[in-house]
């Protein structure tokens, strides 16, 4: 019976030593990227890599230079295009500076990111950019005790002392629904991934997902600078669901109080949200108002093209992997929030509010 095959052996440092004819210390200095050796010796010495077939091993290097050149990246949903943008603009910032991502996925869940990050930690990544699920950030200080410095995207941490790059949520959302305030909406409704906790409270202490308890808290604002009442809000909180958005919407919109506008705090509740419409066979903005937040790349393939509120999304994810970078390298600048502005993009799903909205029923089964 024929034998199999046996692997070729891998080339070694030494291999590369001998075919360029210099020690083996030499060729490890050229082949891992640390001391010294003259032009035409670290010519000689990838060139013989090179022939050879020479692959560096990561982990050796690493031991040696401390370094793993890899980022860790923790965020909350990878399927979630702003997520996705976001990533770009870290993995496009660290392949610049020769560095490789590794990416983990929490699906907001506090539990999967300390699993991560714990992960993260032990193979000696040299830097993490994180989306934070929850308010606890113990987790983080460990990774930064052990010597990897700590970048937040997209969320702030209250009392967490950690550089972090966000957008001006309160402020973007304020000016969104005083838009609709303006042409003359007073039924607002809000589907937000924020808990059904008070936020005040779950702002104050940092719990929560932070980028929609300050959309939310905006919204509360704009309301109150148009003089309507706490008592006329519509708050749906369905996480980040789908589903869970677009039962909300279909029992808001078939009341018989229903709103006239709608602004959602994130992608997830503006697709549960355009979907309830559809099912009503709701027009847009004859019957409804609809604001998203962030624009997704099919809020113009849509018709009526979407109202939204514009993240620099890449932006975030590049400053984010620039101040990582620059930790690395040894900064001791006190951390901040970086915040980047918003644009506020006026399309055709808003309209001023119907004098008499029209009811809306969910059609008969078939």
């Amino acid at each position: 019976m024929p034998q199999p095959a046996r692997p070729p052996r891998r080339v070694t440092i030494p291999d590369v030593a001998r075919h360029a004819g210099v020690g083996q210390a030499t060729a490890a200095r050229v082949l891992g990227g640390y001391g010294s050796a003259s032009a035409a010796t670290r010519e000689r010495v990838l060139a013989a890599a090179a022939e050879l077939g020479y692959s560096t091993n990561a982990v050796a290097r690493s031991m040696i230079s401390g370094r793993t050149h890899t980022l860790g990246v923790v965020v909350a949903d990878v399927e979630n295009a702003y997520f996705a943008r976001a990533v770009r603009g870290v993995s496009d910032v660290a392949a610049r500076a020769g560095l490789q991502v590794v990416l983990a996925n929490t699906d907001e869940d506090a539990r999967k990111e300390r699993a991560a990050v714990q992960m993260f930690v032990e193979r000696r990544v040299d830097g993490l950019v994180v989306t934070p699920a929850g308010s606890d950030h113990a987790h983080l200080d460990k990774a930064i005790a052990s010597g990897i410095p700590v970048v937040l995207l997209d969320r702030a941490l209250g009392g967490a002392g950690l550089d972090s790059v966000v957008v001006d949520n309160r402020d973007a959302a304020q000016a969104a629904v005083a838009g609709l305030t303006s042409r003359g909406h007073t039924r607002i409704a809000v589907i937000t991934s924020a808990s059904p906790a008070d936020d005040a409270a779950a702002l104050a202490s940092g719990a929560d997902i932070w980028t929609t308890t300050e959309r939310l808290t905006g919204y509360r604002q704009a309301l109150r600078a148009a003089g309507i009442p706490r008592t006329a809000e519509i708050v749906r909180h369905t996480g980040y669901d789908r589903a869970r958005a677009r039962a909300a919407v279909l029992g808001l919109m078939t009341a018989d109080d229903r709103p006239t506008a709608v602004f959602t705090t994130d992608n997830v509740a503006t697709l549960g949200t355009l979907d309830a419409l559809r099912d009503l066979d709701a027009h847009l903005p004859d019957d409804v108002s609809v604001i998203g937040f962030d624009d997704a790349e099919w809020a113009t393939l849509i018709r009526p093209r979407l109202t939204v509120v514009s993240q620099p999304v890449q932006d975030l994810g590049g400053l984010a992997a620039e101040i990582l970078l620059r930790r690395i390298d040894g900064s001791t600048a006190r951390p901040r929030r970086h915040t980047l502005r918003s644009t506020y993009i006026d399309r055709e799903s808003t309209a001023p509010a119907p004098a008499t909205p029209r009811p809306l029923r969910l059609p008969p089964p078939a």
